[in-house]
């Protein structure tokens, strides 16, 4: 029903920035919320940021808050996150993930609220 492709993932030193692309093949890309997780070596997956189906809403892990920004284009069927002033605990595998909604303003943080995952980018920051 959906399918997702994160991209932009890289090497980049401690303070410095990237920006990830998650292309979603949908014939409704505008119904799904979509997040952003990531999951180091020998940790689990953990929640990143969250958007609502119309943008209108986004919400933070506290890790990232203030640092990371998502944000999505539903013309291009896209979602993006922006990370900023990036610290080497932030190196993990980046997954993007939708979830079907008819709410115009719900996030959704669960990992096992969100049906449909894209492969993962990796993501190594450096000191």
């Amino acid at each position: 029903q959906v399918q997702l492709i994160e991209s932009g993932g890289g090497l980049v030193q401690a303070g410095g920035s990237l920006r990830l692309s998650c292309a979603a093949s949908a014939r409704a890309f505008s119904t799904y919320a979509m997040g952003w997780f990531r999951q180091a070596p020998g940790k689990e997956r953990e929640f990143v940021a969250a958007i609502s189906k119309s943008g209108s809403n986004t919400y933070y892990a506290d890790a990232v808050k203030d640092r990371f920004t998502i944000s999505r284009d539903n013309a291009k069927n896209t979602v993006y996150l922006q990370m900023n002033s990036l610290k080497p605990e932030d190196t993990a595998v980046y997954y993007c993930a939708a979830r079907p909604t008819t709410a115009q303003f719900t996030v959704v943080t669960r990992e096992m609220q969100y049906d449909y995952w894209g492969q993962g980018t990796q993501v190594t920051v450096s000191s």
